[in-house]
């Protein structure tokens, strides 16, 4: 069966520009032209751009996607069995949520006790699943699974209070990165107090905190460009600058 762009995109509930601009970046082109002009889809397409739209649904940026779908060793059935064991993870997150929210409204109608763990639970394993989706492959390699596992079970299993603080030593990292980079010297006091409280923030869920691992991990901000991405989306630069800072930190300055 063949379709033109105004009846794919109704059936698979994008707008038609979007399907002009998967051709224009050559992600899903049309089989065909047909004499009228009109852009032709047939079974393959349709296929891809189901792959497609399920790596967009898990975060996956429309770079990467194009180089998976158009890898000449790309295995549909694989992808497909991929998609599916992502898809229910994300099923299993959701419903967690949903019994914590559930479990909140009757604590507060019903006096029923609810206990602070559960309330953070979702919140945790979204945080786990999110850093697994974007570097888990990265830091898998790097690190090795027994290390990444302990790490995510260290974190399954904070408190209440440790996430909080957890979760307001990251917020304070992006705040004094911000400003120690205005000073230009990674060796400088704020500087050197963002790289303590970067130590402080992977003590929650490092299962052993080293030197060496925390300088490792701060090369790899700089050479993974997704690393990257998400300190110099603040301002160009950011990745380096703390990179510096925590070579500095460690005493393992490669410039020295």
């Amino acid at each position: 069966m063949e379709y033109t762009v105004q009846k794919l995109a109704e059936i698979a509930g994008i707008s038609r520009r979007t399907l002009r601009y998967y051709d224009e970046i050559g992600i899903l082109k049309p089989a065909r032209i047909n004499s009228s002009g009109y852009r032709i889809y047939g079974q393959k397409e349709v296929d891809r751009l189901q792959h497609i739209l399920f790596y967009k649904e898990l975060g996956i940026k429309l770079e990467e996607i194009n180089e998976i779908v158009t890898a000449p060793t790309f295995d549909e059935a694989a992808a497909l069995r991929k998609h599916r064991e992502k898809l229910l993870e994300k099923k299993e997150q959701l419903n967690l949520l949903i019994a914590n929210v559930n479990k909140t409204i009757a604590s507060k109608e019903r006096s029923i006790i609810m206990q602070n763990e559960e309330k953070f639970a979702g919140f945790k394993k979204k945080k786990i699943e999110e850093n697994e989706q974007k570097f888990g492959e990265e830091i898998r390699a790097k690190y090795g699974d027994e290390t990444v596992n302990r790490s995510n079970n260290k974190m399954k299993n904070m408190t209440q209070v440790e996430y909080e603080e957890f979760t307001r030593l990251e917020n304070e990292i992006m705040l004094t990165l911000g400003t120690a980079i205005e000073t230009g010297d990674p060796a400088s006091e704020i500087a050197q107090k963002t790289a303590d409280l970067h130590r402080q923030w992977l003590s929650f869920s490092w299962d052993k905190y080293s030197k060496e691992a925390h300088a490792g991990l701060a090369q790899m901000y700089v050479d993974d460009e997704r690393f990257t991405a998400y300190y110099d989306k603040q301002r160009p630069g950011m990745a380096a600058f703390l990179r510096d800072a925590i070579l500095i930190y460690t005493e393992l300055d490669k410039k020295n």
